[in-house]
């Protein structure tokens, strides 16, 4: 559903064209400091027409906090944030709403909520929520000292150069998709669990929640399928751990083994693309040429990686606080 974390658990709410879109944590410790300007860096990153490729929709994306923060400090009761919704343009949606887009959620939303759910934007299920995905990283990354978790942007439509990448969109007056990459380092061993609780599954189940996530892998990834095991299995050199290589990616059995987390996901093209298509009609029943309107990323990949480090961080902070490895931020004060 909305909701994900067992001890910082992160419930997020909004439309990408209703009033506001936020989110609402509760399990994040008390006494730890925050202000406006923490989020600024990384909510920029996150940011449409910001770079070349990005949507031209602009919000200032302000944090609003209602409840969960006083004099400064989080409280330790359930911490909630709100963002604006200002640019909007729902009339672009309300034009094209009897053809489901392609690629979009269009048509199962309408199948699964009965036409009521909110279209404009794509609703509840827009890009334009991971606007709370970034805030709740920006929490969780203050939570993670030691712990360095960096995000990048290997290739864009199989190109490393990325802008030649994004000149074969521009040529072909299309959509991209691109390759990002996670590294975390500071790792404690043992965070995790076998089967269901993995840090790989509970990382795969995070970034899934980020739209256009159409992949993932950890470490060497599918190329293993190529490898032999004695080249494949990671030769220990020493007590802490630490491998001679790193083709798992850090993770062993489900389990932190002290070394890189090393992960990549695949943004798939912007389904919002300017090229016709072809879509059925639901009130005319036939299938039509079809365009999309109105503002939209070249290449959505661009904005991704500052996501990827917050669904990171969410993780691993729920999981540092099961395995009582987060220290309490709060120091009693004299009355």
């Amino acid at each position: 559903m909305n909701s994900f974390g067992r001890i910082f658990r992160v419930h997020i709410f909004g439309e990408s064209h209703g009033d506001c879109v936020g989110l609402t944590i509760d399990g994040c410790p008390a006494g730890l400091p925050l202000t406006a300007a923490d989020f600024l860096i990384d909510i920029e990153r996150r940011k449409g027409g910001v770079q070349k490729g990005t949507t031209p929709r602009k919000e200032d994306d302000i944090p609003i906090f209602k409840t969960g923060l006083f004099n400064g400090h989080t409280t330790g009761a359930p911490l909630t944030i709100l963002f604006e919704n200002n640019n909007t343009r729902s009339g672009d949606y309300e034009k094209q709403r009897a053809v489901p887009r392609p690629g979009h959620a269009d048509f199962t939303a309408h199948a699964k909520y009965g036409g009521f759910e909110d279209f404009r934007g794509g609703g509840h299920f827009s890009g334009r929520l991971t606007v709370c995905l970034v805030a709740v990283g920006v929490i969780a990354k203050k939570l993670l000292k030691g712990i360095e978790i960096q995000s990048t942007l290997l290739e864009i439509g199989g190109e490393i150069d990325q802008e030649k990448g994004l000149n074969k969109a521009i040529e072909a007056k299309d959509s991209i998709g691109g390759i990002a990459e996670c590294r975390v380092t500071g790792l404690p061993l043992g965070l995790g669990e076998h089967f269901f609780d993995s840090v790989e599954s509970l990382l795969a189940h995070a970034v899934f929640a980020i739209p256009a996530v159409k992949g993932v892998e950890f470490g060497a990834g599918f190329a293993a399928a190529k490898m032999f095991g004695v080249e494949h299995n990671d030769a220990i050199i020493d007590e802490t751990g630490e491998t001679r290589t790193n083709h798992a990616g850090g993770i062993v059995g489900g389990i932190t083994n002290g070394n890189e987390l090393v992960y990549r996901i695949v943004i798939k093209p912007t389904s919002s693309t300017p090229k016709e298509q072809q879509t059925w009609n639901r009130e005319t029943n036939e299938i039509e040429s079809f365009s999309v309107k109105g503002r939209h990323d070249l290449c959505i990949a661009l904005r991704v990686p500052v996501i990827l480090e917050a669904v990171t961080a969410m993780v691993l902070t729920d999981l540092m606080l099961l395995n009582q490895k987060i220290k309490p931020v709060c120091v009693n004060r004299q009355m």
